[in-house]
C-alpha cells in the first residue's frame, strides 16, 4: 500500500479490517510472519541518489523475503497434496485382476456348433480378401485417360483360387490385386459376372488356400446374429462388425435394379462390398454390399447393412465358375423402356405404365409368342408389369426355359400369350443391357439401336431401356 513515507512496506490485513503491520527498511525490524501480498514505491529521483546502497540493501531483503514466502508456499502445498493422495489412494484399494489373455482356438466349421465372435474372425478371417482394382474412366480436358481405383472386398470359394465379390467392385477393372490376411498379395482374373445380381467371380493361381464354409441363407431369421469381415473405407483391412439380422427377403432397389436382401445392423460401409458375411456358426450365408447406402439419395444412414442371400446366387456362380456367364439367365429379346404419361400422351395409347417394346429379336422369345414392336407389356402370370424395374424383379423368377403367360396391351385391347424364356446369348453377358434407344418417330416407325448416353429422348422422359 502507498503512503507519503519514502521507504518500502509491506502489508498484511487479515479479514481486510485490521490495521497493516509494516515493515520499515530504516528500522532494521522483522517482517510480519505472514506475507501474502507487498506493494512498491518508487520515491522521486532526486530522493534516491543519497540512498542507493540502501536501496541495495531492501532489493536483497525483498528477494529473500519472497524466497522464503515461495517455500512456506510449497512446503504447505506439498503437505495438503501428500495428504490428499494418502487419503485417495493409501486408503482406498485398486482392484487389478490376473486373467491371462483369452486363448481362441480355431475351430471346425461342422453346421453345427455356434462360436463365439472371437472364434467366427478366427474361422474366417484367413478367408476374406482384400481387393484393389485400377481402370480408367474416360479421357480428360486433353484426350489423356483418366486413372481410377477402387476397393473391395470378396471371399475365397474354393482352395485353388476362385474368389466371390460385388460385380460392382470389379465391372471394367483393367487390374485386380487381390491380398490376403497373412499379406501374400496376388493378381487375379476376371472370370465372369452379372450386374443384374450383383455377383462376380474372379481368380488367382493359388493352391491350398482357406475356403469358406457356405451355410444356409433361407434358414435365417430375424433377430440372429451375424457378423461381417471386410476392408471398410478401403484401408482398414479386415476388419469385423457385426449385428443382428434386421430383416430378410427385403426388397430394395439400387440404381434402377432390384435385390432381394438381407437388411443387418452390422456396419457396413464402402470398400465392405463382396465381402462374406456369415452365421453364428462360421458360416457365410450372404454376400455384403455397401452399393445401395453409397448410391442413395445422400441422406445419413445408421445401422443399415445389405447382404445378397447365397441360396439366391449360388447355382449363378457355379454356372460362371463353368461358362464365364449365367447360361440359364432368362432372356426375353426385345428391347425395351418404361411406359410413361408423356409417351401415352405423345402416341395417343390407353395406357401410361408397363414395358414399351421398342423392338422384337428375329426368332427370339417375344416374337415367337407373338409381340410387336409397339405393345405394352403389363403383366407376366400374375405379376403387374408398371416399368422395366418390375419386369426385372419378376424375370429373376424365372429360369430358361420357363414357360409364363405375358398380358400386353395393343391396339387399346389387352392380349395374352404363351412365352418361353430363352437363354441370354453369351456374347450378350458383358453387354450394357441399359444402353439408351432413339426416341420413335411419328406414324408408329421406330428406329434401331442407339448408344449415345445423352440421348435427348432418354434425357426428358427420364427412361431407361434395355435388352431384355
Amino acid at each position: 500500500m502507498y503512503n507519503d513515507e519514502n521507504n518500502y512496506h509491506y502489508t498484511y490485513e487479515k479479514g481486510g479490517d485490521q490495521p497493516g503491520q509494516r515493515y520499515d527498511a530504516r528500522s532494521g525490524g522483522e517482517p510480519a510472519p505472514h506475507c501474502q501480498s507487498y506493494s512498491y514505491y518508487q520515491p522521486p529521483v532526486q530522493e534516491m541518489k543519497p540512498a542507493k546502497t540502501k536501496k541495495k540493501r531492501t532489493g536483497l531483503k525483498i528477494a529473500a523475503l519472497a524466497l522464503v514466502c515461495a517455500l512456506l508456499g510449497g512446503a504447505v502445498g506439498g503437505g495438503v497434496a501428500w495428504g490428499m493422495a494418502k487419503g485417495s489412494i493409501g486408503t482406498s484399494e485398486v482392484a487389478v485382476t490376473a486373467r491371462p489373455a483369452t486363448e481362441v482356438v480355431v475351430k471346425t466349421v461342422d453346421g453345427q456348433t455356434a462360436m463365439s465372435d472371437a472364434e467366427v474372425y478366427a474361422v474366417g478371417v484367413n478367408t476374406a480378401v482384400s481387393i484393389n482394382v485400377t481402370g480408367t474412366a474416360g479421357t480428360n480436358f486433353f484426350g489423356q485417360p483418366v486413372q481410377t481405383a477402387s476397393s473391395g472386398s470378396g471371399f475365397v470359394l474354393t482352395e485353388n483360387g476362385y474368389i466371390v465379390t460385388n460385380y460392382h467392385v470389379v465391372e471394367s477393372a483393367e487390374t485386380v490385386k487381390v491380398t490376403m490376411y497373412n499379406g501374400d498379395e496376388y493378381e487375379a482374373k476376371y472370370v465372369g459376372g452379372d450386374e443384374d445380381y450383383d455377383i462376380a467371380v474372379i481368380k488367382v493361381e493359388a493352391e491350398g488356400l482357406q475356403a469358406v464354409t457356405l451355410g444356409d441363407s433361407d434358414t435365417l431369421n430375424v433377430g440372429d446374429h451375424v457378423l461381417a469381415i471386410g476392408n471398410p473405407l478401403g484401408e482398414l483391412t479386415f476388419s469385423m462388425s457385426g449385428g443382428m439380422v434386421s430383416s430378410v427377403n427385403r426388397a430394395i432397389n439400387v440404381d434402377g435394379t432390384p435385390f432381394n436382401m438381407i437388411q443387418t445392423d452390422a456396419s457396413i460401409n464402402s470398400g465392405n462390398s463382396g465381402g462374406p458375411l456369415f452365421n453364428q456358426y462360421g458360416e457365410v450365408v450372404g454376400i455384403v454390399s455397401a452399393k445401395y447406402s453409397s448410391s442413395g439419395s445422400g441422406a445419413s444412414v445408421e445401422g443399415l447393412g445389405f447382404a445378397i442371400p447365397i441360396n439366391d446366387v449360388f447355382a449363378m456362380i457355379q454356372d460362371i465358375m463353368t461358362n464365364g456367364y449365367i447360361t440359364n439367365k432368362p432372356y426375353l429379346a426385345i428391347t425395351g423402356g418404361t411406359m410413361t404419361e408423356q409417351m401415352a400422351a405423345q402416341y395417343r395409347y390407353d395406357i401410361t405404365s408397363g414395358v414399351f417394346v421398342y423392338s422384337v429379336e428375329e426368332g427370339g422369345a417375344a416374337q415367337k409368342a407373338g409381340l410387336k414392336m409397339g405393345d405394352v407389356i403389363v403383366k407376366i402370370d400374375g405379376h403387374a408389369i408398371t416399368s422395366m424395374e418390375d419386369m426385372t424383379v419378376v424375370k429373376k423368377q424365372y429360369a430358361a426355359g420357363d414357360t409364363c403367360t405375358v398380358t400386353f396391351y395393343r391396339e387399346g385391347a389387352e392380349t395374352t400369350a404363351e412365352l418361353t424364356w430363352d437363354a441370354v446369348p453369351a456374347d450378350q453377358q458383358t453387354a450394357d443391357e441399359t444402353v439408351p434407344q432413339q426416341q420413335p418417330s411419328s406414324g408408329n416407325q421406330y428406329g434401331g439401336g442407339y448408344s449415345n448416353p445423352f440421348d435427348m429422348f432418354d434425357y426428358f422422359f427420364g427412361n431407361r431401356y434395355g435388352g431384355w
